[in-house]
């Protein structure tokens, strides 16, 4: 679940929002395979430099916060200290089924 507007630091508002109208600009500026884009291929790196820019700000920000692997969705009836240990490893030998008598 994401946190309110309001709670949310303003740096990271910005981003998002920033974000967000970069990539429409690139969604709405879409081609078909083929035809000449509308936008210059320096402009394309820029708003690719601009992207890259604001994930490593963002990354930046969790680390800060130390928010990041938090903030990923879960299960309800997921226990929370797995969520923290990473992901459970589980032997192929336990999920064997034994042989039906022919």
């Amino acid at each position: 679940m994401s946190k309110p507007e309001n709670t949310i630091e303003p740096e990271t508002r910005i981003l998002r929002a920033v974000k967000f109208a970069l990539t429409q600009v690139i969604k709405d500026t879409a081609t078909e395979p083929g035809m000449k884009h509308p936008l210059s291929e320096e402009t394309i790196a820029n708003l690719r430099n601009c992207l890259v820019l604001i994930s490593e700000r963002e990354q930046q920000l969790a680390g800060a916060a130390k928010t990041g692997a938090g903030d990923r969705p879960y299960y309800v009836d997921e226990p929370r200290g797995n969520r923290a240990a990473g992901p459970v490893q589980v032997s192929l030998d336990q999920l064997k089924r034994p042989r039906k008598p022919d």
